[in-house]
């Protein structure tokens, strides 16, 4: 499985729980910071779940 990079570009202010918590789980903590991650099932799940607040690219 290929490496996918996923950067945040929208705040979660207003968003609910289970959103920033994802973002959290993802490492996520502020606008435009990144992280690297192996794609996998569970990666992708979160990542869709937050789709809208979040950049996908493949490295």
């Amino acid at each position: 499985m290929g490496k996918i990079r996923v950067t945040q570009v929208k705040s979660v202010i207003d968003r609910p729980k289970d959103q920033k918590a994802t973002m959290v789980a993802l490492g996520l903590k502020r606008i435009g910071r990144s992280n690297e991650f192996e794609r996998t099932p569970q990666i992708e799940g979160m990542i869709r779940k937050v789709a809208h607040l979040v950049k996908i690219e493949e490295v």
